[in-house]
């Protein structure tokens, strides 16, 4: 049987981490795994989550070392990087594994449902999954999946300090177009209500367009730390 290997980087994250952990259950439960990267979190996430997953993983904070760090560890035969406060669907299994092997393809995500009641979050969720089937660059908040083989032929997630889901998806769309499921994955609104849900669509179609244009990765995290993200 394929196997799924769920990598989920954490720093500070004892509020939502068991809840997330024990959504869990029934994959593990499947044969599938689960491993927590910890970014040195001061809140005893990485000790919430020991029991709860099949292994707990220690790296230098930053996203993207943190998932690769997960990968290198990682035992499946195709990976899913999901974020911390995000849910997939029951299923997930199943739409991965059948939706890859029947395409042909080497990636894909899921549509994004974010959690809220703002009414502009449906407008920011589906122009998120609008933009991805149209440019094939996802998002971390849509869960990307992609085939170990894949994964280790385009060199993991860029080693950048930001917008390091739009640099994989670049390597990886050079392979094949990703799998764009319609089931979706709940994700946390929590990083658009801490600013405000305008604000924060601005900032990033604003970090976006700099990253497009060649801006320093380094640069724009500064700039999105000090905004409070």
């Amino acid at each position: 049987m394929k196997r799924l290997s769920i990598i989920i980087p954490t720093l500070n994250e004892a509020e939502g981490i068991v809840a997330t952990l024990e959504s869990l259950g029934g994959l593990r439960h499947r044969g599938h795994e689960v491993i927590v990267v910890d970014g040195g979190s001061s809140d005893g996430t990485a000790s919430l989550a020991q029991d709860l997953a099949d292994r707990v993983l220690a790296a230098s904070a930053g996203r993207a070392g943190q998932m690769n760090a997960g990968a290198r560890a990682a035992a499946g035969d195709v990976l899913l990087f999901l974020h911390a406060d995000s849910r997939l669907p029951d299923d997930v299994d199943r739409l991965v594994l059948q939706g890859l092997a029947a395409g042909g393809l080497a990636w894909g995500r899921f549509d994004v449902r974010i959690a809220g009641s703002h009414s502009l979050l449906r407008l920011v969720e589906a122009m998120m999954n609008l933009r991805s089937r149209l440019t094939h660059i996802c998002t971390g908040d849509q869960c990307i999946f992609v085939r170990r083989e894949a994964f280790d032929a385009v060199g993991g997630y860029p080693g950048q300090a930001l917008m390091e889901d739009i640099g994989i998806s670049a390597r990886l769309r050079r392979l094949s177009a990703p799998l764009c499921l319609r089931q979706r994955c709940l994700t946390s609104a929590r990083r658009w209500e801490s600013q405000g849900v305008l604000r924060t669509v601005i900032l990033m179609w604003w970090l976006r367009l700099q990253y497009a244009l060649g801006a320093a990765p380094a640069r724009l995290a500064r700039g999105y730390r000090t905004r409070g993200h």
